[in-house]
C-alpha cells in the first residue's frame, strides 16, 4: 500500500510539472489578435465576387498559438454587417423588384495558418489559412414607415405555409468554411502588421432572405403576419413608376443552385505576449553588421 502512495505521489508530480511546462509552453507562445475592416456578400442582391460597394465596419478579436516557426492555430470572434440593395443593381428587372436587406454577422472561427517564410527571418511574409467557422445571421429590412422587420419568421417565399410543404424556414446559426490570404510585417520581435482577405463559404442561400421563386400571393397573406410577408417579398410598388402588381407564383425570385458568401477584408494586427528567443533578420533592431575581419 505504502509503494503504491509513494508512485501515485511520484505520478501526479510528474504530471503536474509536465502540465505546468505544457502550459508555459503554450503561454510562451500565444499572441493576441486584432482586426480591423470591411464586410460584405454576394447573392442575389450583390453578385460581385468581390467589391466594396455597400461594405460595412468589420472587426474581431482573438488569438493564434505557433505550433512552428510557419504554422499557427488561430481562433477569432468576428462582428461584421452586410448589406445590398436592388436600387444599386444593374439590372432593371432587379432595380423594379426593389427588394433590400441588411444582417449582423457573428461570426467565431477556427483556422490553420501557414507562412511562406519565417516572419523574423524576412520580416515580412505572405500567408494563407483555412479552417471552420460557427456564425449567425438574420436579415431584416426596413418597411415603407421605417420599422425593422426580421424576414426569417415571415417566410417570404412560402416557408412553412401549408401550400408549400417542401420550403423549410432556415436556420439562423450556421457552418462556414472560412479560407483566404494575406501579408504581414515584422514591426519587432513581438509585434506584426499586415492585411488579409478572408472569405467564408456558406451552405445556405438565404443571407439575404432570396433564393428560389415567388409564392402565391394568395399563400402568403393567409398567414398569421397578414399582408406583410407578401409586401417585403415584391417592393415594386414602393418604386416611382414601378411595377405595383405581385408576381406570378413560380416566377423566377432567386437562384437556389447558388449558396451566398459573406468576406472580410482588412488590417490585422498582431501582439505576442512573450518576447521570441529569436530576433528579427539582418534588418531586425537586434542584428549588427560586422565589419570584415580581414581586409588583405
Amino acid at each position: 500500500m505504502k509503494k503504491i502512495i509513494i508512485v501515485t505521489l511520484c505520478l501526479f508530480s510528474l504530471g503536474q510539472t509536465y502540465s505546468q511546462g505544457f502550459v508555459k509552453r503554450v503561454v510562451e507562445r500565444f499572441s493576441l489578435e486584432a482586426f480591423g475592416g470591411l464586410a460584405n456578400y454576394q447573392g442575389e442582391l450583390q453578385e460581385s465576387g468581390y467589391t466594396f460597394s455597400q461594405a460595412k465596419p468589420a472587426f474581431a478579436l482573438g488569438g493564434n498559438i505557433a505550433i512552428t516557426d510557419k504554422f499557427y492555430l488561430r481562433g477569432l470572434a468576428t462582428l461584421g454587417t452586410i448589406q445590398a440593395s436592388d436600387k444599386y443593381s444593374s439590372s432593371l428587372v432587379k432595380r423594379q423588384r426593389n427588394l433590400d436587406f441588411g444582417s449582423k454577422i457573428y461570426d467565431a472561427s477556427v483556422t490553420i495558418v501557414y507562412d511562406i517564410f519565417d516572419v523574423l527571418e524576412k520580416r515580412y511574409t505572405p500567408y494563407v489559412f483555412a479552417g471552420v467557422s460557427l456564425y449567425h445571421f438574420s436579415p431584416y429590412t426596413y418597411d415603407s414607415t421605417g420599422t425593422k422587420i426580421f424576414l426569417m419568421p415571415l417566410g417570404t417565399e412560402g416557408q412553412e405555409f401549408s401550400q408549400y410543404p417542401d420550403r423549410k424556414r432556415y436556420k439562423l446559426d450556421q457552418i462556414s468554411i472560412p479560407f483566404g490570404a494575406g501579408i504581414k510585417f515584422a514591426v519587432n520581435e513581438r509585434v506584426t502588421i499586415g492585411w488579409e482577405f478572408r472569405f467564408n463559404k456558406t451552405f445556405t442561400d438565404y443571407l439575404d432572405d432570396v433564393s428560389t421563386t415567388y409564392a402565391s400571393y394568395s399563400a402568403l397573406i393567409s398567414g398569421p403576419y397578414g399582408t406583410r410577408p407578401a409586401e417585403l417579398a415584391y417592393r415594386g410598388d414602393e418604386v416611382k413608376n414601378g411595377n405595383p402588381n405581385y408576381p406570378a407564383a413560380g416566377t423566377v425570385r432567386g437562384n437556389p443552385k447558388t449558396k451566398d458568401w459573406y468576406y472580410f477584408s482588412g488590417i490585422t494586427l498582431t501582439y505576442r505576449l512573450f518576447k521570441s528567443n529569436r530576433s528579427l533578420g539582418r534588418l531586425g533592431s537586434n542584428s549588427e553588421i560586422k565589419c570584415p575581419k580581414n581586409v588583405y
